[in-house]
C-alpha cells in the first residue's frame, strides 16, 4: 500500500465517525458544534470548499468563511429573538449534503455566489445554535461557537489544502464524499 492510500484512508476514516446529531443542549457554545454530526460536517465543509475554490479566487479562502460566521450571527439572532425559521434541520442536513457534492464535483462558483450559497445554509446553523442555548450566558455560549466553527472551518481548509498538495484532487473528492455520506446518515438517523 503507497503513502497515498495511506492518506486517503484516513481521510475516508476520519469522515466516517457515528453520527451523533445534537446530544445534550445544555452544554457551552464552544462544544456544540462538535456534538452534531451535522454541524460538525458543514463547517470542515465550507473550509474544504473554500480550499477548492481559492484556487482560482485566492480571497475565497476567507471570504467564504467569514460570510458562514456573519449569517450565522444573523440566524442565531433571529433564533433569540423568537422568530420562528421553518424546515432548519432538513436545511441543515441539506446542508452539508449540498457541501460534500459540491467539494465532490469541485465546482468554483465565482466569490460572490458561494458566499451567497454559505451564507444560506449559515442562517439555519445559526438559528439551530440559538434555539438550543442555555437559558443563561447567551453571550457566551455565542462566542463559544463562533469560536468553534472558526476553529473547524480553519481545520477544513488546511485539509483540503493539505489534502490537494499531498493526495490530489481525488483527495478532495473523496473528502466531498465522505462530507455527503456524513450527512446521508444524519439523515437516516432523525
Amino acid at each position: 500500500m503507497n503513502t497515498r492510500s495511506i492518506h486517503l484512508a484516513a481521510l475516508l476514516v476520519l469522515g466516517a465517525t457515528p453520527a451523533v446529531a445534537h446530544s445534550g443542549h445544555e452544554m457551552s457554545g464552544f462544544a456544540h458544534p462538535f456534538t452534531g454530526l451535522d454541524h460538525l460536517l458543514a463547517m470542515l465543509g465550507v473550509g474544504v470548499w473554500a480550499s477548492v475554490l481559492a484556487v482560482k479566487r485566492p480571497a475565497a479562502a476567507y471570504l467564504v468563511p467569514a460570510t458562514f460566521l456573519a449569517m450565522m450571527l444573523v440566524g442565531a439572532a433571529a433564533g433569540f429573538a423568537g422568530i420562528k425559521l421553518p424546515l432548519t434541520e432538513a436545511a441543515i442536513v441539506a446542508s452539508v449534503v449540498i457541501l460534500g457534492g459540491l467539494i465532490m464535483a469541485a465546482v468554483r462558483l465565482p466569490s460572490a455566489a458561494a458566499m451567497g450559497v454559505v451564507g444560506l445554509f449559515a442562517v439555519f446553523h445559526g438559528y439551530a445554535h440559538a434555539i438550543e442555548a442555555p437559558s443563561s450566558g447567551a453571550g457566551l455560549y455565542i462566542l463559544g461557537f463562533l469560536a468553534a466553527t472558526v476553529l473547524l472551518q480553519a481545520a477544513g481548509l488546511g485539509l483540503g489544502w493539505v489534502a490537494r498538495r499531498s493526495l490530489g484532487d481525488l483527495a478532495i473528492r473523496a473528502m466531498g464524499g465522505a462530507v455527503m455520506a456524513g450527512g446521508a446518515l444524519v439523515l437516516i438517523a432523525n
